[in-house]
């Protein structure tokens, strides 16, 4: 399956392919009846919100089901700037002529692609709104520039991922926005699952490797009701995996990919360290 990426006036959005017969489905691991549930909303193309903590699999798991329902999928990552026009589209200067050029979710709509505004409540209000009509029985996405209504293709379906850690008074989700959209909640793996999704993950690396390194990051995890915003993520281990098989020792692998990252704090730093060291002793 190729991936392609795309800027248009300072909107990154990268295009998923349909997948050829030959390509091999991304890998996942379910947690449990996650797959089942997006099939059933997608069957009724009710748009589906992901919840959970940063690098705990939504995105891996939904380009999986884009593969397994052979949709194209749409990315776009949503930040503070983002605006209803990077999403819509807008007109351009080209030459002497002034050319409308679609953005990916008006490119979605049309193509029946999924669109997954990924980690949504990093954008601008503006950017929520204009999805209301396409979450309910209307399906219709406006574009006041062109004074124009685009009823969705048959198979369009919105996708936005959610991190609840996140939201503040003013950074959150509207009720009446979170109301339109089915939602299933994600977590870190179970210590099975995750050790399977790290040894599939980095080819090569030993079985008592991945024990350690998965035990020490639940174990790790444990701090983030004590002091640490975000918690050690599967996608972290799968890092600190990587650069153990690069070459480096264990615990300077898990210092740059699992404590660097998450925390200046000096204190808090050498509490994961000491974790750490005590699944990797010298």
């Amino acid at each position: 399956m190729t991936t392609a990426a795309k800027r248009v006036r300072g909107v990154e959005h990268d295009i998923l392919q349909l997948p050829e017969s030959s390509d091999v489905s991304p890998y996942y691991e379910p947690q449990g009846n996650e797959v089942a549930i997006f099939e059933a909303a997608y069957r009724k193309r009710l748009p589906i919100m992901l919840k959970g903590p940063t690098g705990c699999g939504k995105t891996r798991f939904l380009e999986y089901m884009a593969y397994q329902l052979k949709r194209p999928l749409v990315t776009v990552s949503c930040h503070e700037d983002l605006t209803s026009s990077d999403l819509v589209g807008r007109f351009l200067i080209e030459g002497a002529e002034t050319v409308w050029h679609d953005g990916p979710l008006t490119r979605s709509v049309k193509a029946g692609a999924i669109c997954y505004l990924d980690e949504i409540v990093e954008a601008r209000t503006d950017s929520t709104v204009v999805i209301h009509a396409l979450t309910d029985h209307r399906r219709k996405l406006s574009i006041e520039k062109k004074g124009q209504e685009i009823d969705a293709h048959e198979d369009f379906l919105l996708v936005i991922s959610y991190n609840p850690g996140y939201q503040t008074v003013l950074k959150d989700l509207k009720p009446s926005t979170k109301q339109r959209f089915i939602a299933i909640n994600f977590d870190f793996p179970g210590e099975e699952t995750e050790r399977k999704i790290v040894a599939n993950e980095v080819p090569g690396i030993s079985a008592d490797m991945v024990t350690k390194l998965v035990a020490a990051g639940r174990k790790a995890r444990l701090l983030k009701d004590h002091g640490l915003e975000e918690a050690t993520s599967t996608r972290a281990l799968v890092y600190a995996a990587n650069m153990m098989n690069a070459g480096l020792d264990a615990v300077t692998a898990c210092q740059v990919a699992m404590v660097n990252p998450l925390t200046d704090d000096i204190e808090l730093a050498e509490a994961m360290l000491e974790i750490v060291r005590a699944h990797f002793p010298a």
